[in-house]
């Protein structure tokens, strides 16, 4: 019997039943509570050739490219996602939600573009276990910019603070980092960069303001 940390490439194609060749090039991983809409927007943008290989996740063609989204809350439920798919051949994450402000130079509206995440979500250590901050592919920060500036989007570019606890989080927690130069709080982004990195992928943070949390201190 093999437990999940022995399982090779092999394994996991086995246990989903496909080919490689159905195997999305993207993963969009979506930081966010609720589902169901989510999934139902992304069946009918992926709606080429769907296949359903988890509840909350959907894989499909989009211009002729297999994609994939899954809808995630907190960073063991991102592991089930990233570590599979960049297992078996994903080739870059793009993880988006929501975070709480920690900076005032973040106004609603912006796309923070993540260049590195703090990590304590309580996964990320076991992937990268002599880090403490993990990065985003630069590649893909810089195509980011290039990209909010040809549209007209704004946009932020820093690191966030990835935790576990959310419910824990006190005023004191918050001003710490903050004052460490943190733009906002989520509680994946470390985790997707970090199983990422492990797996020589890309990945990249791209975050929306929910809340301003240093506004309220």
């Amino acid at each position: 019997m093999k437990l999940y940390g022995d399982f090779t490439k092999k394994d996991w194609l086995n246990t989903f039943g496909v080919q490689e060749s159905q195997i999305p090039f993207s993963f969009i991983v979506h930081g966010e509570w609720n589902h169901d809409i989510n999934i139902k927007l992304w069946k009918n943008i992926l709606k080429d050739e769907v296949w359903l290989p988890k509840w909350n996740t959907v894989i499909g063609k989009y211009n002729g490219i297999n994609i994939g989204y899954a809808n995630v809350f907190g960073g063991p439920m991102a592991t089930t996602v990233v570590h599979q798919f960049g297992l078996v051949g994903t080739n870059q994450f793009i993880q988006t939600g929501y975070m709480g402000g920690l900076s005032n130079e973040v106004k609603y509206g912006d796309i923070l573009i993540v260049t590195e995440a703090g990590m304590h979500d309580g996964v990320s250590h076991w992937y990268l276990p002599d880090q403490h901050l993990v990065e985003s592919d630069k590649h893909l920060v810089d195509m980011a910019i290039k990209y909010c500036e040809q549209k007209g989007y704004s946009y932020c570019v820093g690191s966030i603070m990835s935790t576990s606890a959310m419910f824990l989080e006190t005023t004191d927690m918050i001003s710490e980092w903050a004052l460490n130069g943190f733009l906002g709080v989520d509680m994946e982004t470390a985790t997707t960069l970090a199983i990422a990195k492990k797996f020589n992928k890309k990945a990249i943070g791209l975050m929306n303001l929910s809340d301003h949390l240093i506004k309220k201190l």
